[in-house]
Order: C-alpha cells, then sequence, then structure tokens
C-alpha cells in the first residue's frame, strides 16, 4: 500500500480533540476516572486528549492485537493489560484510535467489567461503521471515517506511518519493506 489523500489535517485533529476533551470533562464533572490508553495507535490521541482534560485521572495502557501485520482485523488478545489497583471500582475511559469491525473495545469492555470497573466508557477518534460486526458503538467519537485503510497520528500500516501529523488513507501499490 501507498500513501493516499489527507483525510484529516494536523489542524482538523487538533480541532477536535480539543472539542472531545471538553465533551469527557463535561461527562465526568471534576470526577477522576482512569484512562486506559490502547496501544499502539491510541498513544498519540491518548497523549493530545489528556493534556486537554481538567478533571484528575489516573493513566494505564492496554495492549490488544488484532491486525498482526496485514489490513485485516483477526480475534483481539491482551498483550498487556492495567492492574487491579488501576482499575477495580473505577470509572474507566478507554482511548483507541480507531473503532471499526468492534471486535477490540467489544472485548476490551468484556474484560474490563469482568475485572470489576465502575463504569466502562471509549473515546475514538475515528469510527468505521461501515465494518461494525458488532453493535459496539463509542461513547465519544472524533471522525467518521469511509472504508478505506487509515495511517497517521498513531495509525500504522504494517508498522509504519504512525508519526505522520495528519490521518491519510493508504491505496493498494507499494507494500512496506
Amino acid at each position: 500500500m501507498e500513501i493516499g489523500g489527507v483525510l484529516f489535517t494536523e489542524a482538523d485533529i487538533r480541532s477536535r480533540v480539543a472539542a472531545l476533551a471538553e465533551e469527557v470533562d463535561e461527562h465526568y464533572a471534576g470526577e477522576s476516572c482512569t484512562v486506559v490508553s490502547v496501544l499502539k495507535g491510541g498513544c498519540l490521541f491518548t497523549a493530545d486528549l489528556i493534556r486537554r482534560l481538567t478533571m484528575p485521572l489516573y493513566l494505564s495502557f492496554a495492549a490488544v492485537s488484532s491486525y498482526r501485520s496485514g489490513t485485516t482485523g483477526g480475534n483481539p488478545r491482551i498483550e498487556f493489560f492495567p492492574t487491579d489497583h488501576e482499575i477495580r471500582g473505577r470509572r474507566v475511559l478507554v482511548v483507541d484510535d480507531i473503532l471499526d469491525t468492534g471486535r477490540t473495545l467489544a472485548f476490551l469492555r468484556d474484560v474490563l467489567v469482568e475485572a470489576g470497573v465502575k463504569e466502562f466508557k471509549t473515546c475514538v477518534l475515528l469510527d468505521k461503521p461501515s465494518r461494525r460486526i458488532t453493535d459496539f458503538q463509542a461513547d465519544f467519537r472524533g471522525f467518521e471515517v469511509p472504508d478505506v485503510f487509515v495511517a497517521g497520528y498513531g495509525l500504522d500500516y504494517a508498522g509504519r506511518y504512525r508519526n505522520l501529523p495528519d490521518i491519510v488513507g493508504m491505496r493498494p501499490g507499494i507494500s512496506p519493506q
């Protein structure tokens, strides 16, 4: 795949992240929560989002793999997960780069609820409802995207392009080395 056109510029992203932070702050109304960033793709979005939040928060991370090396998702599996004291009995906001099929976030919801979270909410930068195979919906979402593979601003294609400041569509062509 090679880089196609820009879907969202760095300025678009910055503006939408600021608006999402206001929505999240309004929901939590000054009460604390644990923000769980889904690695690796969600790390840039999470960093920008939490710098704009005014509520007290704890920060933790989860790693769930599903794409491996291609462009189609498999069954999610946990590679890294918050400790019990970071989530049990707490309000949890899971922050991820993209809601695609819904399998990953539905899986995380089930695992976190089983682990005893008090409240489970999600915030995603991108929502691709055309690919959804579950009934999962994000509580807070940045942009809706069409059914194209995207990269940039933390999102990757086979481990590359996470560092792009914009979000771009990928198109068939050159494969990464």
